[in-house]
């Protein structure tokens, strides 16, 4: 199963007989003080510069959130989204639970890219995400990410199901639901949600075991935040590769990551698994950095 991607003149392919498609993270307003300061400033340049940034390190996706308090998300979004497929030229995916922003951001993608397809993050099970972001997908040509998440309780935690069972049974609702709305299985990529193991010692095993079962049942393309299972703890960055390779063996092939930190370490993963035939693309990476560092 294929989940095509595209820019202005730039297409990504997802697809389990690939290596790894890497989304890059860090154009995040909502986790990033600094750039939702230039944001409230009128400054997109930092966002100019880290997207150019992921891109030099080997993003293949750039997510896009400007999501923070004090910031119009329907003025900033589209202007970011313009700002990455002018600059940088890579597949977007935009990221915001605003329904109106996501839709400026849809519309100007489609003013600068005619033939482009980014990815919506995210849809979930909740019905007024599906009545409102799926149309959208539709009509703007766009794939979306599928979140396990459900209508299950007051907090995103409560709403996300405690058994693999559960995250399988809401990505398959998801999927059918945007099948309905002419979207295909290929153009929903779904996210099994990571949690902090520092709260639940379960949360990694049940996320791994809902991704294989997810793989297993549907076929499709997954993404996750693999950095997640380690909040609170210490040595992070160790717990999220032991993560992250497990959660590649068993079905996740586009992860959203700090590409800059990973990529070296998911493209030797692809190895092991077979992805990267002979190491071709490891071996061509390490000789790019040690060129760049000589």
């Amino acid at each position: 199963m294929e989940t095509v991607l595209k820019s202005r003149k730039t297409t990504v392919v997802i697809s389990p007989e690939r290596p790894t498609v890497l989304i890059g993270e860090k154009i995040s307003a909502a986790a990033r003080s600094d750039l939702a300061d230039a944001l409230r400033a009128g400054d997109l340049s930092p966002l100019r510069e880290e997207a150019e940034d992921q891109v030099a390190a080997g993003a293949d996706v750039l997510e896009v959130n400007v999501g923070a308090p004090g910031i119009d998300e329907v003025e900033w979004l589209p202007r970011a989204v313009r700002m990455v497929l002018e600059s940088a030229d890579v597949p977007v995916s935009i990221d915001t639970s605003d329904f109106a922003a996501l839709e400026a951001a849809l519309a100007i993608h489609k003013e600068l890219a005619p033939e482009g397809k980014p990815l919506i993050n995210s849809v979930n099970g909740e019905e007024r995400y599906l009545e409102r972001i799926l149309p959208l997908a539709e009509e703007y040509g766009a794939a979306v990410i599928g979140m396990a998440l459900d209508d299950g309780g007051d907090s995103l935690r409560q709403g996300i199901p405690q058994t693999p069972e559960g995250r399988l049974a809401v990505a398959q609702k998801i999927v059918e639901r945007a099948e309905a709305e002419g979207l295909p299985p290929e153009d929903v990529v779904i996210d099994c949600m990571a949690l902090s193991v520092s709260t639940d010692p379960e949360a990694g095993r049940v996320t791994l075991e809902a991704i294989r079962r997810v793989r297993d049942a549907l076929g499709v393309n997954m993404t996750l935040g693999p950095s997640n299972v380690s909040f609170g703890l210490p040595v992070r960055e160790k717990l999220n590769w032991g993560f992250t390779a497990m959660a590649l063996q068993n079905g996740v092939n586009c992860p959203i990551v700090n590409v800059s930190r990973d990529r070296e370490f998911i493209m030797g993963v692809d190895v092991l698994l077979g992805r990267d035939k002979q190491g071709l693309r490891f071996i061509e990476a390490y000789r790019e950095r040690t060129r760049d560092e000589a």
